[in-house]
């Protein structure tokens, strides 16, 4: 029997495994954002001393390749492994991602079966062994649409009301700077990157789904480039107490077949 931790875990994954590979794309063609309020609340020797927070990023999307490329890609399709130490679950994942806005993820579980979610421009869904086929409505379809835009950062200040560097600390035991990116109409995003790489670290997400709200913290390590673009191969989700790593060994751009995002049958029969 899969506990209550497992399956937040897993429906965690896919949301998340979405935002943390797909994004750089997305990230390349970000636009500088709207003037930032004023930091009234923050030390004036801090605010000198920190980098801005598009600079940072603008220093990450270097690092992976540079704009150039990153825009020149319209999708991306992402597989590998999927691994819950805890108990020695293990599984593969598929991703893909297509402009403007549909995605598809499907995580198979020996012992389980196949887990899958999708947007397609309009309707959010999911699939599971425990669940059984449902539409995303609400929050988590508001959210869902956020996380499947293709290029949802190329223009920040309509993703984002605020964007901020908050410190330079400590994460996964290397110097990072720390970032808050509030969404409009609610949900701060806080995402963290290397100081001296410049290459994403990881980030703290707070994801709804039917079980609820999750906060999970993720870490990207091993970068490899895939063509002319550098990703991270091994992402580790930490949520409610279990965590799931996922190890990507294959990424291709723009050889995505658009029949991947059509809904499945028993979604459609939801639809009235």
């Amino acid at each position: 029997m899969m506990s209550k931790a497992v399956r937040l875990g897993l429906a965690l994954a896919l949301p998340c495994m979405f935002v943390n590979v797909a994004s750089a794309s997305a990230q390349a063609t970000a636009a500088p954002p709207a003037a930032q309020p004023s930091a009234a609340k923050q030390k004036p020797a801090d605010t000198a001393a920190l980098p801005s927070a598009q600079s940072i990023i603008d220093k990450h999307i270097e690092a992976i390749g540079g704009r150039t490329a990153l825009q020149a890609h319209s999708s991306v399709s992402v597989k590998g492994s999927l691994a819950i130490p805890a108990n020695g679950m293990t599984g593969t994942v598929e991703m893909y991602a297509a402009r403007p806005n549909k995605s598809y993820t499907k995580t198979t579980v020996a012992g389980i079966g196949d887990i899958a979610e999708g947007f397609d421009g309009k309707t959010a869904w999911s699939t599971s062994p425990m669940t059984g086929p449902m539409l995303a409505t609400g929050e988590e379809l508001a959210q869902r649409e956020f996380n499947s835009n293709f290029d949802r950062t190329l223009g920040m200040a309509d993703a984002y009301e605020s964007m901020k560097t908050v410190e330079k600390t400590t994460f996964e035991g290397r110097p990072a700077y720390k970032l808050e990116l509030k969404r409009k109409g609610g949900g701060t995003d806080i995402e963290f990157y290397d100081a001296e790489t410049g290459l994403k670290a990881g980030g703290i997400v707070e994801v709804k789904n039917q079980m609820g709200t999750i906060t999970a913290q993720s870490t990207l390590s091993e970068y490899k480039k895939f063509g002319d673009i550098l990703q991270p191969t091994v992402i580790k989700q930490s949520a409610s107490g279990t965590q799931i790593v996922l190890t990507f060994s294959d990424m291709v751009y723009d050889k995505v077949d658009p029949a991947v995002f059509e809904l499945p049958a028993a979604i459609k029969a939801l639809i009235k």
